[in-house]
């Protein structure tokens, strides 16, 4: 995923959100002038374009740009993908990792196009249940394979910070297609990713 350097932030974006920072840092209570703040709207302004970046690429294109013909018919496994979100009820963070499978239909794809299309749809505001659903939707819909699985386990701060304050749970969503809906290939693909999950 090519991420964005600081230059080639959006300045129209950056202004406004910077103009909307500063009034929430006065909301808050806080001078937005004091030396230390005076420059945190700015700051966030071009975080938050860079941790929802990934409404600017296609998921899809990604796993097509390296889509490759091979006549194999075994289950393919990425695990231990890192994802960092924002949770669009709070807009505070949630992370985890992710496993994501696929049993090819005559066609594969880079794996690290895998690792990618995790971090398109975990860099925008999000609800872990769709974006489970949205990485198996991406690959299902490219590849067309036999079947595929992902499986994402995630901390969520709307949890630990604040609320029911659990500094200590974990959410496991599953989302699966075609031959992973059997209970044998599901089992399977649960038995070799076990030693990950909590």
């Amino acid at each position: 995923m090519a991420y964005k350097k600081v230059e080639e932030y959006d300045q129209k974006k950056t202004d406004g959100l910077k103009k909307s920072y500063r009034e929430i840092i006065g909301f808050l209570g806080e001078d937005p002038a004091r030396e230390g703040l005076e420059k945190t709207p700015e700051r966030i302004a071009k975080a938050m374009q860079f941790i929802t970046q990934g409404y600017n690429i296609d998921a899809k294109a990604i796993l097509n740009s390296a889509k490759f013909h091979e006549e194999m018919s075994q289950m393919i496994i990425v695990k231990d993908i890192e994802l960092y979100s924002m949770c669009e009820h709070h807009m505070l963070p949630f992370y985890g990792k992710a496993h994501v499978a696929y049993i090819p239909n005559g066609w594969i794809t880079g794996l690290s196009k895998i690792a990618r299309v995790v971090d398109i749809y975990s860099r925008r505001l999000q609800v872990q249940e769709r974006l489970t659903t949205q990485i198996l939707n991406a690959i299902t819909e490219s590849l067309n394979p036999l079947g595929a699985a992902v499986v994402i386990e995630a901390s969520h701060l709307c949890m630990m910070m604040r609320g029911v304050q659990k500094q200590n749970s974990v959410t496991t969503t599953s989302a699966f297609s075609g031959e992973f809906e059997k209970n044998e290939t599901r089992s399977e693909f649960l038995k070799l990713i076990s030693s990950n999950l909590h």
